[in-house]
């Protein structure tokens, strides 16, 4: 097993539409020195016979069936049974391009690097569009510089990157259990305890903004886990010192739409500001955003 470069964990549930895009994209990588570990999350639909259909062409291919507990508790699962060098995350809903995982062991490699990142494509229906284009290779070992080249904290996001294993199990960073937005706690840890960031140009994840996901659910505990999340990330970030992160106060925007037009935003700001503005920009209420406990 000690061949094996990068354990990809593939957290699934209710995918049957889209999880054969993205186990498609894995098994035809360029780098085959790979295991693509599946979590199914408890799937009520069809991809639990999808992923065994795979499993049984592919001898990289691992599923595990278990009961529902949320993607944060999946990852935590495929990082304990990851055997790889690297471990990388694919949601699976999205896809990367076949040179993806090459690419970005290459460079890890290249620099001795705990962690290398990718490009990102966001993709809508037929639309794609850039959301983040790296134009050049750059590295660091610097905090600071960490955050800056990989975007963190506005792109607070566990995939389009691989991480080194071993490290990553020694710092001991956990997907918080039960929650959404469980990546803005977890990356900012992540890229301050492992040893250096790497940029790879041409390599590219294709993000799907998928409207039945949970994560494109508006919910009221979807807000109070993001204001959460951001809550520990920005104390974090206070206590040790990132200095890239002073001042950044934002937590989430949500947008009420009708006909195309915006009838209400409703801001939310570290760490327990809620504030509602007509029409998006006509401020009518401000106070107290309380935590659910």
């Amino acid at each position: 097993m000690n061949d094996i470069k990068i354990s990809v964990v593939v957290p699934v549930y209710n995918v049957e539409k889209y999880i054969g895009q993205c186990l498609d994209s894995l098994i035809t990588q360029t780098l085959k020195e790979i295991e693509i570990i599946c979590i199914n999350d408890g799937s009520k639909d069809n991809s639990l016979k999808i992923l065994r259909e795979y499993e049984a062409k592919d001898s990289r291919i691992r599923v595990i069936d278990k009961q529902n507990e949320g993607i944060s508790a999946a990852r935590n699962q495929g990082i304990s049974l990851a055997n790889g060098e690297y471990i990388s995350f694919i949601d699976s809903d999205d896809w990367v391009d076949k040179n993806y995982l090459a690419e970005l062991y290459s460079a890890a490699k290249k620099y001795n690097s705990d962690i290398a990142c990718s490009s990102i494509i966001r993709v809508t229906g037929n639309r794609k569009r850039n959301k983040l284009i790296y134009t050049k290779e750059e590295f660091s070992r610097d905090s600071d510089k960490k955050n800056e080249l990989t975007n963190a904290p506005i792109y607070s996001y566990v995939w389009n990157k691989i991480y080194k294993r071993d490290k990553l199990v020694a710092s001991d960073v956990k997907f918080p259990v039960g929650r959404v937005y469980e990546d803005v706690i977890w990356c900012i840890k992540a890229i301050y305890y492992l040893d250096g960031v790497v940029t790879v140009p041409g390599s590219f994840y294709y993000y799907r903004k998928n409207p039945t996901s949970i994560m494109s659910t508006k919910s009221e505990q979807n807000a109070r886990d993001y204001a959460i999340s951001e809550k520990e990330m920005l104390e974090f970030a206070k206590e040790k010192n990132l200095k890239l992160l002073t001042g950044y106060k934002y937590a989430r925007r949500d947008r009420y739409r009708f006909c195309g037009i915006t009838l209400m935003k409703r801001f939310y700001y570290y760490p327990d500001i809620t504030e509602y503005c007509l029409l998006g920009f006509i401020p009518i209420y401000r106070g107290k955003f309380k935590e659910k406990k």
